[in-house]
């Protein structure tokens, strides 16, 4: 069964970097979504991309800092996040989309999550 496994989380100074990394345990040509979750906040999409890396999606609150992107042959999904601000902080995951709806980068339309990477961006 595919497994997804997140990496690359930590401590960040506001206006920092950080680069996420979504391993797949098996080839998968599906798109992969980011999401995060804060302290008492809903899982939210943070950004989106095709099987093909040709389709991104990002969240408004991440446009123009935020860059994701895929190489398949490595089946990993990466998430670039520069300048980073504290409402940044949150629990990073990847997932899997399993309906033709992905593109919303909506959770209902994702399955096979990852177990998730801490980010925290404070002086």
């Amino acid at each position: 069964q595919l497994q997804l496994v997140e990496s690359g989380g930590g401590l960040a100074q506001p206006g920092g970097s950080l680069r996420l990394s979504c391993a797949a345990s098996g080839f998968t040509s599906d798109p992969i979504g980011w999401f995060r979750q804060a302290p008492g906040k809903e899982r939210e999409g943070v950004s989106c991309i095709s099987s093909s890396g040709g389709l991104t999606k990002y969240a408004d609150s991440v446009k123009g800092r935020f860059t994701i992107s895929r190489d398949n042959a490595k089946n990993t999904v990466y998430l670039q996040m520069n300048s980073l601000k504290p409402e940044d902080t949150a629990v990073y995951y990847c997932a899997v989309g399993h309906r033709s709806s992905w593109f919303r980068c909506s959770r209902p339309d994702f399955g096979v999550w990852g177990q998730g990477t801490q980010v925290t961006v404070s002086s």
